[in-house]
């Protein structure tokens, strides 16, 4: 593992969001989600997340959510990924989300 600085680590913009809508996206080749979430002052954006082995649509709605910002956008086959939603992959493989233990505003810094 490589080490990095905490200038390296502040650079990264991971932002808590807020799941406003999710989408169905059978383009995909492996089975995704669209989730359009609400980044408060950084507005909302677009992203997939390969989640539905884990999640309904009807779980995610209105969830808190880490996201990191900054990153370049992303093509995906016909979707451009606005920000790279964040987890951990279980036993299993799947994608568990990253969870906050309480509400914060949208858009605030994880420190």
């Amino acid at each position: 593992m490589e080490e990095i600085t905490w200038d390296d680590f502040e650079k990264v913009e991971l932002r808590a969001g807020t799941i406003l809508e999710v989408f169905e996206f059978p383009e995909a080749r492996k089975a995704a989600y669209k989730l359009r979430v609400d980044f408060g002052e950084f507005g909302v954006k677009m992203s997939s997340a390969q989640i539905t082995s884990r999640y309904t649509i009807s779980e995610l709605v209105g969830r808190q959510i880490v996201g990191v910002v900054n990153f370049p956008k992303k093509q995906i086959g016909k979707f451009m990924s606005e920000f790279l939603v964040t987890g951990f992959a279980d036993e299993h493989g799947n994608i568990v989300l990253t969870a906050l233990a309480g509400t914060v505003p949208n858009g605030s810094k994880m420190i």
